[in-house]
């Protein structure tokens, strides 16, 4: 049945009706002798859930395993086979749990049909086939494998590279896949008392691996796609094994993605299917035996298929990512970060007028020696520092949950982000600050460098109050300047327990200094004299008034380097998958409370397709679970604080008088004491009516006609916001139409608005967005340097001594 999994409720009860109607169906027919030989039906399991994901294990167990149940026992019923279908590598833990609740459970006795398919591809496969051996063994019952070599590979390629995971879950090599298929039915056909195997396959070496191994051919069956490898099938009748079709049901809609997605696998150059119909490859290398390639490598990974821990390399170093759906991983992790949030708060003190000109001056006096140590030293500070931020990652998690209220998967992303950002500034600074030598006349020496400026004030927001903090002190520092840094007042301890990790790593005291405290502060820090520049981040409100402080003082012109606010819209068209829209649209919109510079305020839709979306949306939302950022089931925390709690309720106030409701997520009692907003969707008339960007979880949509896609433009860039943007549509020329017209620092096409990475997505906004140039990027270090130019005179020296050599050749 085909579908990529459930986004509502609503999905999810559809395809719970589907499968019980086709189980229906295909007893029936089977009852009737209307079949040649028996069917069943294979059931994926997040089409039974809308969140059927590790974080919410209770809810799976509770809501879906009884569907599952009552689907089994159904088929039970009907005497025919079902088979619970493989999932992704993180999902796979979840599954043989919900297997093991199923067998537990389910009034299925003297029926043999229950199936489950294993993936070879996962390096954990042959694994698997040890738990279900041992499963049927303890429930006393017969179960059936179907063993295939797997459908997400490239997915789980990328998962594992985004995630900064160690290693990848499937194999790098087809040849390791195949090995792997190869062990997983040795270890089935030995464990033919409890396991009923079928192999699905259109290889015809491993078909020829099964027939050799096996003893008992009536016991076995392979299966093929609908559609291929019947001229196989056909000889692996005539050696008396039997044979199966595994056939997709379902509309045009749903089958063409799946197809897509089968083309794509077989088509490739590795694959057998492929390569049968090259006549130009001959049978000697078609039935090479996988084992004996495997061998023959001296990497058995794949050489180009680099792990996220190499992913940069030989440039700088990944930061370390963690599998949140293994709970090897997170019932440490999570016993961790309670520890870290019983220990006592430090009490961090705001800085006074007579500390800030203590700062300056000690800051000011040691600039000369800081940006006199070699560029290479002052790197190799901020890479201890990364090193320092990784190791005490589970602190620095508790403290971004607890004092920022940031969600699990939130904070581990910040803490990944500033170690980036170290390494990365580290990397640059090396590149940026060479000596480089210039063109010009023989007899003649021009070289330019760049050098710090002097004393940077950098003040940062709450909302990223590691990574950005951090982001900004690293570059400043690495630039060869000191720094006076200031942070949010609503997350102090952070900034206090990066100023004790930045002196462990080396840096010197009078180096860098921290200056905590409210706006007061700030603006007492911007008016200090002889200050050499000024980075920020926080409201475009705020830039624009230290702009003009910066403005009206006497002495140089500094600079100022502002990254704000954005009033962030995503441009979806009718060719647009609904799915990936509201997957993008939920997590663009709804995560960190909406408390990011780049997260979705206004969503266009086409009038085509907008109520089948919004239909969709609202179902989604409806699933997002908001409570305490500490549990690793709550999608949404509460907003940073109870001012802004009260300004997004005003504005929701507005739009309750003049805006039309799509969705608003129920708040649970434990939501009362504290400063929660409900995730939140309403149409407006246009972008123009918002006042100002709307920093929370208020999404906002608007619908429009195809044909005014140029004025939608011109009115979001009307608004004078240009931080991100985006598109979803599978038309080529849409998508460059808008990305060519479309005035925004990141554009995104089919894909969230949010998460960019360090070095791979520098990030930041033009406008009223920011001045540029973006964190994170190329030409973000020289900003914070100034440049100097030496021209020399060889010649004064006693003449051109290298002119003279070369013409003497």
């Amino acid at each position: 049945m085909l579908g990529e999994g459930a986004r509502t409720a609503a999905d999810a009860d559809n395809y719970f009706k589907a499968y019980a109607d086709a189980i229906a169906a295909v007893g029936k027919f089977q009852a009737a002798g209307k079949f040649p030989r028996p069917s069943g039906i294979s059931v994926k399991l997040s089409a039974l859930h809308a969140r059927y994901e590790m974080a919410q294990r209770e809810r799976v167990m509770k809501e879906m395993v009884p569907r599952l149940v009552a689907l089994c026992e159904q088929a039970a019923r009907h005497d025919i086979p079902l088979t619970i279908d493989a999932e992704e590598a993180d999902r796979l833990q979840l599954s043989l749990e919900v297997a093991t609740a199923l067998l537990d459970t389910a009034s299925i006795d003297g029926w043999n049909g229950l199936g489950f398919a294993v993936q070879a591809y996962q390096k954990r496969a042959p694994v698997v086939i040890d738990f279900i051996t041992e499963l049927a063994r303890a429930k006393n019952r017969r179960l059936m494998v179907r063993l295939v070599k797997g459908a997400y590979w490239d997915t789980e390629i990328k998962r594992a590279q985004e995630r900064g995971w160690d290693d990848f879950p499937v194999f790098t090599r087809k040849a390791g896949t195949d090995v792997s298929y190869l062990a997983c039915v040795k270890r089935m056909l030995g464990a033919s008392e409890w396991i009923d195997p079928v192999f699905g396959t259109h290889n015809a070496m491993t078909a020829a691996h099964i027939l050799e191994l096996t003893r008992e051919p009536g016991r076995i069956e392979f299966q093929r796609l609908h559609g291929m490898g019947e001229e196989l099938h056909q000889l692996i009748r005539k050696e008396g094994f039997g044979t199966g079709v595994y056939a997709p049901v379902g509309n045009h809609e749903v089958l063409l993605s799946y197809l897509v997605r089968r083309i794509l696998e077989n088509g490739a150059n590795s694959s057998f299917v492929h390569r049968l119909y090259d006549r130009s490859i001959p049978i000697e290398e078609l039935t090479a035996d996988p084992v004996a390639e495997m061998e023959a490598y001296a990497q058995k990974s794949h050489p180009l298929i680099r792990r996220a821990p190499q992913l940069y390399e030989p440039q700088r170093k990944n930061s370390q990512g963690l599998d949140l759906a293994d709970p090897f991983v997170t019932g440490p992790l999570l016993n961790e970060i309670e520890e870290f949030a019983k220990l006592p708060a430090a009490y961090v003190p705001a800085a006074s007028a007579a500390d800030l000109k203590d700062m300056f001056g000690a800051a000011q006096r040691n600039f000369t020696s800081w940006t006199r140590v070699p560029v290479d030293i002052r790197a190799k500070y901020l890479e201890r520092l990364a090193d320092l931020i990784e190791k005490h990652r589970s602190e620095l998690m508790s403290l971004l949950i607890h004092e920022a209220k940031r969600s699990i998967p939130d904070a581990l992303s910040e803490v990944r982000e500033a170690a980036d950002n170290c390494r990365y500034y580290a990397m640059r600074a090396r590149e940026d600050f060479r000596i480089y030598d210039l063109p010009g006349p023989t007899g003649e020496r021009n070289q330019i460098r760049l050098v710090g400026r002097g004393v940077f004030a950098c003040i940062s927001p709450w909302n990223f109050p590691l990574a950005i903090f951090l982001g900004q002190v690293a570059a400043a520092l690495v630039a060869g300047n000191t720094v006076i840094a200031k942070p949010a007042p609503q997350t102090p301890l952070i900034a206090w327990r990066v100023k004790q990790l930045i002196y462990e790593a080396g840096i010197p005291g009078d180096a860098f200094h921290l200056a905590p405290g409210g706006p007061e502060v700030g603006q007492q820090l911007i008016e200090l004299p002889g200050l050499a520049g000024v980075v920020f981040t926080g409201s475009f409100a705020t830039a624009r008034k230290i702009n003009l402080t910066l403005a009206q003082k006497d002495g140089p012109i500094i600079p100022f380097i502002a990254e704000t606010g954005g009033q962030n819209a995503l441009i979806v068209d009718s060719s647009a998958l609904p799915e990936q829209v509201v997957d993008d649209v939920v997590l663009g919109s709804f995560r960190s409370a909406g408390q990011r510079c780049s997260a979705l305020r206004v969503l266009y839709l086409p009038e085509a397709t907008a109520d089948k979306i919004l239909t969709m949306l609202i179902g989604a939302m409806l699933e997002l679970r908001i409570g305490d950022p500490a549990k690793l089931e709550n999608d949404v925390g509460p907003v940073i604080d109870k001012a802004a709690q009260e300004k997004l309720l005003l504005h929701v106030e507005r739009l309750q008088s003049e805006a039309k409701q799509i969705c608003a997520v129920p708040l649970a009692r434990e939501c009362d004491s504290g400063t929660f907003v409900a995730p939140q969707a309403w149409e407006i008339p246009a972008i123009g009516w918002l006042e100002g960007e709307v920093f929370g979880p208020i999404l906002h949509v608007i619908r429009y006609h195809p044909g005014i896609l140029n004025r939608v433009i011109d009115e979001i860039n009307a608004t004078g916001f240009g931080l991100t943007g985006g598109a979803h549509s599978r038309i080529e020329s849409t998508v460059r139409h808008i990305e060519r017209d479309l005035a925004v620092g990141n554009f995104y096409v089919n894909r969230s608005l949010i998460g960019a990475v360090v070095g791979v997505q520098p990030f930041g906004g033009e406008g009223l967005s920011g001045t540029g140039p973006k964190a994170g990027g190329p030409h973000y270090l020289p900003r914070f340097a100034t440049e100097r130019v030496t021209s020399e005179n060889l010649t004064a020296a006693g003449g051109n001594a290298s002119l003279l050599i070369a013409a003497s050749k």
